[in-house]
């Protein structure tokens, strides 16, 4: 068969865009990426052959717009269109947009995308087809009134979901029928912004269930083959962020049936190229179709890893016509391999999305790792936190979790707040360690919190920035370096103050090389192994201590193994008191847009009440009253557009508070 394209558009960013370009160009395939304005010079657009502008950083303006990415496609050359996962991955009408255009959309079927894409149909069609599905509701009437009936008979708790989409978006989890209401329209809206759709599922909340997805692979020529298991247990608000395979909980027998399963449903729609179908498994190994993601899933390195395949070699590879080449016997899984997502996030304050400049980006050495990022980059706030995967594979389960461990350890990501030290957590948690992690492991958890800054860390990081100070002004001086430090009496010494609830003082006192900390009256020894412009090696009280620095005018910013730190120097600036507005401000907690205001200037509210919704990169976050009293000030309304610290509205405490 004639090849039917040499060039290929990559219609995403980030990583995902990163990864396809990677495989494409050593296919030797032309290779042509989109960008919105905020990614002009964004890693993946300067990856590719050729970089096409499309227009401004809202998702709806830019890689959401399927007459600019077709554009874009025809003024590259482009022959085919790979759209990653995310975006128009799954959007059956942009598929045959593209075959209308004569330009292969590498992935299914517009008719497949359409049916197990949506999942209201796909399930119906699961039901008709015999497989197991957890009772709910899939109609189309929309109505309230009939969600409220269906989960009075599937009882609660229920789970809300988007019909169209994943991610975790469109979906809540509801305990009472007090709560299901106000879950409906805010599901809605969320599905109805990042899908395009506010069409709603309901089904039965299985909470102690495991997450298992199967990879599976079809062809033109009627072949369609299962790639094994993948365990996505671990999840934070049904977001995965640990991803395994093969699964701990699946033997050879299960792993027999959940494929034999995968493969029909995948055969029903004719299926062709990568998709994945997704499964709640239970203790006793029953298990029930959850969905079928009809495109390459964020987590398909680890089964790349355990198979040795190239899961987007094999799609262009169907998508030119030609047959997969593999049958079900030359499928082997060999090792364990497991992965985690770094997200630009903040554990401690909810998991709130954390933008910003990326001061410092560092991957791991001897692991797979597929970022989007990189030093002197931006973090945004208009599209997913997800920045990296790290990925681990090792001969045995335990391996790959001692390899990820360390390889987490070794990574730093300097600027935007990250999950690195939560992943770690949960590598170590008996949960995980076991193999016994479900969905609701990590959201049944009590609120993960960092460590508070160990002496040894503010004693390395006030050592740092003495070191800094002493050679910047001993270059200043034209000092030798030999004589750096050197005084002919008592030792030379500096002092830091480090801004937090209590100031912390620091004196470092140095001589022969030797560095000494002394604070809280305890003396911490220093001695730099190496001190470069971003990274070194210290021994800290006879501890080595690998680190990773940035520093900014009064800002120290440490990632050492377990920690993550960003002190202030108060001796290099004047230090601010108290904070604007007072208990009753109410201000936004990071960029975004303000899409509903519930209540208005004079009205009367009670503490944890819900005021308003702010929505960045692509999630809802409920804006909530911090203390009761009447609105006195309302700045917020919907539609505006809003910096992390802007004054949302103004609450005048009631006089008790």
């Amino acid at each position: 068969m004639a090849e039917r394209f040499s060039s290929i558009l990559v219609a995403n960013r980030g990583e995902i865009a990163l990864r396809v370009i990677r495989t494409a160009k050593e296919l030797g395939y032309r290779t042509a990426a989109i960008a919105s304005e905020a990614d002009r010079d964004a890693p993946h657009a300067k990856a590719a052959d050729e970089a096409v502008v499309i227009g401004p950083a809202p998702v709806g303006s830019s890689y959401l717009d399927m007459d600019r990415v077709i554009s874009a496609a025809k003024e590259s050359g482009a022959e085919a269109i790979h759209p990653g996962y995310g975006f128009l991955s799954e959007n059956a009408a942009f598929a045959q947009r593209c075959a209308d255009e004569g330009l292969v959309f590498i992935g299914p079927s517009p008719r497949a995308i359409e049916l197990m894409g949506d999942k209201a149909g796909a399930k119906r069609a699961m039901l008709e087809a015999g497989v197991p599905c957890i009772p709910g509701y899939q109609g189309t009437d929309q109505s309230d009134e009939v969600f409220i009936a269906e989960a009075e008979k599937a009882g609660y708790p229920v789970m809300v979901k988007a019909a169209a989409g994943g991610g975790g978006r469109g979906m809540r989890l509801v305990r009472s029928a007090s709560d299901l209401p106000a879950a409906l329209a805010d599901a809605r809206s969320e599905a109805e912004n990042a899908f395009g759709s506010g069409v709603l599922i309901l089904e039965k909340a299985i909470e102690d269930g495991r997450h298992v997805e199967v990879q599976v692979f079809g062809d033109a020529h009627g072949s369609i083959i299962h790639l094994g298991e993948r365990d996505c247990s671990l999840q934070r608000r049904h977001q995965k962020v640990i991803e395994e395979a093969p699964s701990p909980a699946v033997d050879a027998d299960l792993r027999e049936r959940m494929g034999r399963a995968a493969c029909e449903a995948a055969a029903a729609v004719d299926y062709q190229g990568a998709g994945t179908v997704e499964f709640l498994l239970g203790e006793d190994g029953s298990f029930y179709f959850l969905e079928m993601n009809t495109r390459l899933q964020v987590e398909h390195p680890v089964t790349e890893e355990v198979t040795g395949l190239d899961l987007v070699a094999l799609q262009l590879k169907v998508a030119q016509g030609k047959p997969l080449g593999l049958t079900q016997d030359d499928v082997k899984l060999c090792g364990h391999s497991i992965e985690a997502r770094l997200y630009a996030e903040e554990p401690g304050a909810g998991f709130l999305p954390s933008t910003g400049p990326v001061k410092l980006w560092r991957a791991p050495a001897g692991v797979r790792t597929d970022a989007g990022i990189e030093t002197g980059g931006e973090v945004t706030p208009h599209y997913d936190p997800m920045v990296a995967k790290v990925i681990a594979t090792g001969a045995s389960r335990d391996e790959a979790i001692r390899k990820l461990t360390k390889a987490l350890e070794d990574t730093a990501l300097i600027g935007p707040q990250t999950n690195r030290q939560f992943l770690r957590s949960l590598l170590k948690g008996e949960a995980f360690r076991t193999g016994d992690a479900r969905t609701t492991t990590i959201d049944r958890s009590e609120a993960w919190k960092p460590e508070p800054a160990r002496l040894q860390h503010l004693a390395l990081a006030a050592a740092i920035i003495h070191a800094r100070r002493r050679d910047e002004n001993a270059a200043a001086a034209s000092l030798p370096e030999e004589l750096r430090g050197w005084a002919s009496s008592e030792a030379l010494y500096s002092s830091v103050v480090f801004a937090g609830e209590d100031d912390v003082a620091v004196r470092i006192a140095e001589a022969k090389g030797e560095l000494v900390a002394t604070l809280h009256d305890r003396s911490i020894s220093v001695r730099f192994v190496s001190l470069g412009e971003d990274q070194g090696l210290a021994l800290v009280d006879g501890t080595r201590i690998p680190f990773s620095f940035t520093v900014e005018g009064a800002t120290i910013a440490l990632a050492t193994a377990d920690q993550d730190l960003t002190l202030t120097d108060l001796t290099q600036v004047a230090s601010g008191s108290g904070e604007a507005g007072g208990i009753g401000a109410v201000t936004a907690v990071m960029h975004g847009l303000v899409t509903e205001v519930f209540v208005t200037e004079g009205d009367r509210v009670e503490k944890g009440q819900r005021l308003a919704i702010l929505e960045a990169m692509k999630m809802q976050h409920e804006v909530t009253a911090p203390v009761s009293g009447a609105i006195s000030a309302l700045p917020a309304a919907a539609g505006k557009q809003v910096a992390g610290g802007d004054l949302l509205l103004q609450i005048e405490p009631d006089t008790e508070e």
